[in-house]
């Protein structure tokens, strides 16, 4: 695979996220991932998995300047594609952790939230959901695994307003569980991982997955009204233009 690396050792594995500086998500990318977890979860040798960034950022989120030249059908097959990811992710009944090794804005958010722990690295770092200052819609059922952490009254206010927080303050309310000198971040994830493999897994699987039903339920739910909604929101004229926007200003940075 062309930007995702897997890495096996012992008894897990790390998915070892690895497109240009920031790792945007495009098509290629999410379709990338899935097969990485497909692979992990059908492996009985693997037990366990983290997923990994890499300096200065987990996820920069979705690739805003190569969706934004993608037609209607690819778009939509890109969009339909990442909300299957995040079920696979939901869905992964073994333990998964989060390397978190900077920035962590929107789509990045996302996969880190749909990890059972999460490790961030101390620093000048982001991490949130900020789709709405795009203007993007953000589904019910990310909304429900955002609250899941850090509580509904936080996650509406905090979404709505497009908030993005330091580590710090990401541990204070919930949204990551440790913040470790950066060079220490995969380090902390895999020794947290080890700590979640003396487990008898069996158990602690079904234990997973049930408590995950509700989210499983919810992500996998989003209804046809909700995704034609999204995508009409994607293709208007207010969205096009923000979007227009914010790549112009990563063109003058480059």
């Amino acid at each position: 695979m062309a930007h995702i690396h897997l890495i096996k050792k012992e008894n897990y594995g790390i998915i070892q996220m690895d497109r240009d500086r920031a790792n945007p998500m495009n098509h290629e990318f999410v379709a990338e991932l899935r097969i990485a977890l497909k692979n992990f979860s059908e492996d009985d040798n693997i037990q366990g998995a983290i997923i990994n960034g890499k300096d200065n950022f987990f996820t920069a989120g979705l690739d805003i300047p190569e969706l934004y030249t993608y037609d209607e059908r690819q778009f939509e097959k890109f969009w339909r594609n990442f909300m299957d990811l995040i079920s696979d992710l939901v869905a992964f009944d073994k333990p998964l952790i989060a390397s978190i090794t900077g920035h962590s804005p929107a789509g990045g958010c996302v996969l880190a939230i749909c990890c059972d722990y999460r490790v961030m690295a101390e620093g000048n770092f982001k991490i949130g959901l900020n789709e709405i200052p795009i203007g993007l819609i953000v589904p019910r059922g990310i909304f429900d695994i955002y609250s899941y952490w850090v509580g509904r009254k936080i996650a509406f206010q905090y979404l709505m307003e497009g908030k993005m927080v330091s580590p710090e303050q990401a541990k204070e309310i919930g949204l990551v569980d440790e913040v470790v000198p950066a060079d220490k971040v995969l380090e902390t994830a895999e020794k947290k991982l080890k700590q979640y493999l003396q487990y008898e897994q069996h158990g602690w699987r079904i234990t997973k997955r049930q408590l995950k039903q509700d989210q499983l339920r919810s992500i996998s739910s989003t209804s046809e009204f909700e995704t034609k909604t999204f995508l009409q929101q994607w293709w208007s004229e207010p969205v096009r233009t923000i979007a227009a926007n914010f790549v112009e200003q990563l063109k003058k940075k480059k």
